[in-house]
Protein backbone atom coordinates (compact mmCIF):
# COMPACT_ATOMS: atom_id res chain seq x y z
CA UNK A 1 0.00 0.00 0.00
CA UNK A 2 2.43 2.88 -1.53
CA UNK A 3 -0.41 5.54 -1.12
CA UNK A 4 -0.10 5.97 2.58
CA UNK A 5 3.29 7.63 2.57
CA UNK A 6 1.94 9.70 0.10
CA UNK A 7 -0.91 10.88 1.82
CA UNK A 8 1.05 11.41 4.97
CA UNK A 9 3.36 13.35 2.95
CA UNK A 10 0.67 15.81 1.63
CA UNK A 11 -1.20 15.86 4.85
CA UNK A 12 2.31 16.75 6.45
CA UNK A 13 3.39 19.48 3.77
CA UNK A 14 -0.19 21.63 4.37
CA UNK A 15 0.40 21.60 7.65
CA UNK A 16 3.95 23.00 7.42
CA UNK A 17 3.28 25.43 4.28
CA UNK A 18 0.51 27.00 6.47
CA UNK A 19 2.94 27.23 9.36
CA UNK A 20 5.50 28.95 7.30
CA UNK A 21 3.34 31.22 4.95
CA UNK A 22 2.95 34.18 7.35
CA UNK A 23 6.23 36.15 7.33
CA UNK A 24 8.44 36.80 3.60
CA UNK A 25 11.97 34.49 4.44
CA UNK A 26 14.85 34.79 2.62
CA UNK A 27 15.64 32.73 -0.68
CA UNK A 28 18.56 30.62 1.77
CA UNK A 29 15.92 30.86 5.12
CA UNK A 30 13.18 29.37 2.86
CA UNK A 31 15.53 26.89 1.28
CA UNK A 32 16.50 25.57 4.58
CA UNK A 33 12.88 25.03 5.22
CA UNK A 34 11.96 23.23 2.44
CA UNK A 35 15.33 20.66 2.97
CA UNK A 36 14.18 20.31 6.44
CA UNK A 37 10.74 19.76 6.03
CA UNK A 38 11.76 17.17 2.87
CA UNK A 39 14.01 15.67 5.11
CA UNK A 40 11.33 15.08 7.94
CA UNK A 41 8.60 13.78 5.39
CA UNK A 42 11.34 11.39 4.30
CA UNK A 43 12.35 10.00 7.47
CA UNK A 44 8.28 9.54 8.21
CA UNK A 45 7.89 7.94 4.75
CA UNK A 46 10.23 4.90 5.57
CA UNK A 47 8.60 4.35 9.03
CA UNK A 48 5.34 3.95 7.28
CA UNK A 49 7.09 2.30 4.75
CA UNK A 50 8.33 -0.04 7.44
CA UNK A 51 4.98 -1.35 8.50
CA UNK A 52 4.30 -3.01 5.07
CA UNK A 53 3.77 -6.74 5.48
CA UNK A 54 5.44 -7.73 2.88
CA UNK A 55 9.85 -7.24 1.73
CA UNK A 56 8.44 -5.95 -2.40
CA UNK A 57 5.84 -3.71 -0.75
CA UNK A 58 8.69 -2.10 1.59
CA UNK A 59 10.73 -2.15 -1.18
CA UNK A 60 8.47 0.05 -3.72
CA UNK A 61 7.31 2.17 -0.79
CA UNK A 62 10.90 3.14 -0.23
CA UNK A 63 11.71 3.84 -3.66
CA UNK A 64 8.66 5.92 -3.90
CA UNK A 65 9.48 8.09 -0.29
CA UNK A 66 12.92 8.60 -1.92
CA UNK A 67 11.82 9.89 -5.33
CA UNK A 68 9.34 11.93 -4.07
CA UNK A 69 12.76 13.07 -1.25
CA UNK A 70 15.03 13.71 -4.23
CA UNK A 71 11.99 15.77 -5.85
CA UNK A 72 11.21 17.93 -2.87
CA UNK A 73 14.99 18.66 -2.56
CA UNK A 74 15.06 19.76 -6.70
CA UNK A 75 12.66 22.37 -6.10
CA UNK A 76 13.94 23.44 -2.81
CA UNK A 77 17.69 24.51 -4.64
CA UNK A 78 15.33 25.29 -8.41
CA UNK A 79 13.87 28.39 -5.81
CA UNK A 80 16.83 28.99 -4.28
CA UNK A 81 18.45 29.84 -7.89
CA UNK A 82 15.95 32.03 -8.76
CA UNK A 83 15.69 34.01 -6.11
CA UNK A 84 12.44 35.92 -4.62
CA UNK A 85 10.13 36.96 -7.14
CA UNK A 86 10.33 40.44 -8.42
CA UNK A 87 6.52 42.70 -7.64
CA UNK A 88 5.65 43.69 -10.75
CA UNK A 89 6.54 47.66 -11.59
CA UNK A 90 3.56 49.90 -11.06
CA UNK A 91 2.25 51.56 -14.59
CA UNK A 92 2.29 55.12 -14.27
CA UNK A 93 1.35 55.63 -18.03
CA UNK A 94 -0.94 52.81 -18.13
CA UNK A 95 -5.22 53.36 -17.94
CA UNK A 96 -8.44 51.49 -18.77
CA UNK A 97 -11.00 52.56 -21.19
CA UNK A 98 -14.06 53.60 -19.56
CA UNK A 99 -16.11 54.96 -22.74
CA UNK A 100 -15.72 55.49 -26.53
CA UNK A 101 -18.10 58.21 -27.87
CA UNK A 102 -18.53 59.15 -31.32
CA UNK A 103 -19.22 63.09 -32.20
CA UNK A 104 -19.93 65.21 -35.42
CA UNK A 105 -17.08 68.22 -35.36
CA UNK A 106 -19.01 71.17 -37.81
CA UNK A 107 -16.21 72.06 -40.31
CA UNK A 108 -14.94 75.51 -40.67
CA UNK A 109 -16.50 77.95 -43.11
CA UNK A 110 -13.93 80.37 -45.17
CA UNK A 111 -14.06 83.33 -47.10
CA UNK A 112 -14.40 81.31 -50.53
CA UNK A 113 -17.74 80.05 -49.43
CA UNK A 114 -18.72 83.03 -48.03
CA UNK A 115 -18.08 84.70 -51.21
CA UNK A 116 -19.26 82.14 -53.63
CA UNK A 117 -22.22 82.36 -51.89
CA UNK A 118 -22.68 85.73 -52.03
CA UNK A 119 -22.19 85.86 -55.53
CA UNK A 120 -24.65 83.03 -56.22
CA UNK A 121 -27.17 84.85 -54.21
CA UNK A 122 -26.44 88.12 -55.49
CA UNK A 123 -27.20 87.01 -58.94
CA UNK A 124 -30.26 85.19 -58.40
CA UNK A 125 -31.62 87.80 -56.38
CA UNK A 126 -30.49 90.51 -59.40
CA UNK A 127 -33.48 88.25 -61.48
CA UNK A 128 -36.13 89.79 -59.26
CA UNK A 129 -37.96 92.97 -59.48
CA UNK A 130 -36.95 95.94 -61.08
CA UNK A 131 -35.75 99.61 -60.22
CA UNK A 132 -35.03 99.82 -56.70
CA UNK A 133 -36.49 96.77 -55.49
CA UNK A 134 -34.16 94.80 -58.18
CA UNK A 135 -31.34 96.35 -56.17
CA UNK A 136 -32.72 95.38 -52.80
CA UNK A 137 -33.27 91.75 -53.95
CA UNK A 138 -29.91 91.67 -55.10
CA UNK A 139 -28.43 92.94 -51.52
CA UNK A 140 -30.46 90.36 -49.84
CA UNK A 141 -29.88 87.37 -52.01
CA UNK A 142 -25.68 88.74 -52.21
CA UNK A 143 -26.15 88.31 -47.50
CA UNK A 144 -28.09 85.08 -47.79
CA UNK A 145 -26.09 83.66 -50.12
CA UNK A 146 -22.96 84.86 -47.94
CA UNK A 147 -24.68 82.75 -45.08
CA UNK A 148 -26.13 80.13 -46.89
CA UNK A 149 -22.50 79.53 -48.69
CA UNK A 150 -20.45 79.41 -45.28
CA UNK A 151 -23.03 76.92 -44.01
CA UNK A 152 -22.83 74.28 -47.05
CA UNK A 153 -18.85 74.97 -46.65
CA UNK A 154 -18.97 73.99 -42.75
CA UNK A 155 -21.59 71.25 -43.69
CA UNK A 156 -18.98 70.16 -46.45
CA UNK A 157 -16.02 70.16 -44.14
CA UNK A 158 -17.93 68.43 -41.38
CA UNK A 159 -15.87 65.34 -39.53
CA UNK A 160 -16.69 62.87 -36.99
CA UNK A 161 -14.78 62.72 -33.83
CA UNK A 162 -13.91 59.52 -31.30
CA UNK A 163 -13.52 61.22 -27.70
CA UNK A 164 -12.19 58.14 -25.86
CA UNK A 165 -12.54 58.38 -21.95
CA UNK A 166 -9.96 56.71 -19.44
CA UNK A 167 -8.93 56.06 -15.72
CA UNK A 168 -5.04 55.77 -15.11
CA UNK A 169 -4.24 52.95 -12.06
CA UNK A 170 -4.04 56.04 -9.41
CA UNK A 171 -7.39 57.22 -10.32
CA UNK A 172 -6.46 60.18 -12.51
CA UNK A 173 -9.20 60.12 -15.51
CA UNK A 174 -8.43 62.13 -19.15
CA UNK A 175 -9.69 62.13 -22.39
CA UNK A 176 -8.16 61.92 -25.99
CA UNK A 177 -9.74 62.86 -29.62
CA UNK A 178 -9.12 60.76 -32.39
CA UNK A 179 -9.90 61.49 -35.70
CA UNK A 180 -10.52 57.72 -37.46
CA UNK A 181 -12.12 55.00 -35.15
CA UNK A 182 -9.01 54.10 -32.89
CA UNK A 183 -10.39 50.45 -32.20
CA UNK A 184 -11.03 50.63 -28.52
CA UNK A 185 -14.02 49.52 -26.64
CA UNK A 186 -14.82 50.28 -22.64
CA UNK A 187 -12.42 47.73 -20.61
CA UNK A 188 -9.66 48.06 -22.68
CA UNK A 189 -5.98 48.63 -21.73
CA UNK A 190 -4.00 51.53 -22.99
CA UNK A 191 -1.16 53.22 -22.49
CA UNK A 192 -0.38 56.71 -22.93
CA UNK A 193 2.10 57.01 -26.11
CA UNK A 194 2.98 60.24 -27.52
CA UNK A 195 1.23 62.64 -26.46
CA UNK A 196 -2.34 60.33 -26.79
CA UNK A 197 -2.91 56.74 -25.97
CA UNK A 198 -2.41 52.91 -27.90
CA UNK A 199 -3.71 49.33 -26.48
CA UNK A 200 -1.75 47.80 -24.01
Amino acid sequence: MTTRPLIAALLLAGMMSSAYAQPPLSPKEQYSIDSKRAATRYADDKKLCAEESNSGARMQCTRDAKSEYDKSVKAAKAALKAGPAKPAAACNDCAKVLSVNVSDKAGEGSALGVIAGGVAGALLGNQVGSGHGRELATVAGAAGGAYAGNKIEQKAKSSKVWTVAVQYQDGKQASFNFDHDPGLMAGDRVKNANGSIVRN
